[in-house]
């Protein structure tokens, strides 16, 4: 087993956070079995689920923008807190999301790359004008 340094693993999660933003998940590593936890719910049931939702689910398509994200480590997770703001705006008022998402990027991998393998999204929604 290599070790996979913390600066690879945070970029293994800012790059998912940046396909949900620009709907391009060709440069996000999954794990073939990564799932998707989003508040109790499983929304991604495996790496190339996942990777096909980034890419072209409509869900994702309404996000315009996300704010930079605080990271912090925990053993093998990766927390990044962050906020997600739409597209869609009503009389100037969007609904956008408080984001609080904890991927497992093992510290250790058989290469030395940070590959995510679950992904646990906690999610407030908030108004913004």
């Amino acid at each position: 087993m290599a070790s996979v340094s913390e600066t690879d693993r945070i970029a293994a999660a800012q790059a998912y956070i940046d396909a949900l933003v620009s709907h391009d998940a060709s440069a996000v590593r999954f794990a073939p079995d990564c799932v998707r936890i989003e508040v109790g719910l499983k929304t991604g049931f495996s790496g190339n689920h996942l990777r096909r939702s980034l890419n072209r689910g409509p869900q994702f398509r309404l996000i315009s923008a996300a704010t930079l994200p605080k990271y912090s480590i925990d053993g093998d997770d990766v927390r990044a807190v962050y906020d997600i703001i739409t597209k869609p705006s009503l009389f100037g008022v969007r609904v956008c999301s408080h984001v609080d998402e904890v991927f497992r990027i093992p510290a250790d991998s058989p290469d030395g790359t940070a590959v995510i393998h679950h992904i646990r999204a906690g999610i407030r929604p908030f108004i913004h004008r």
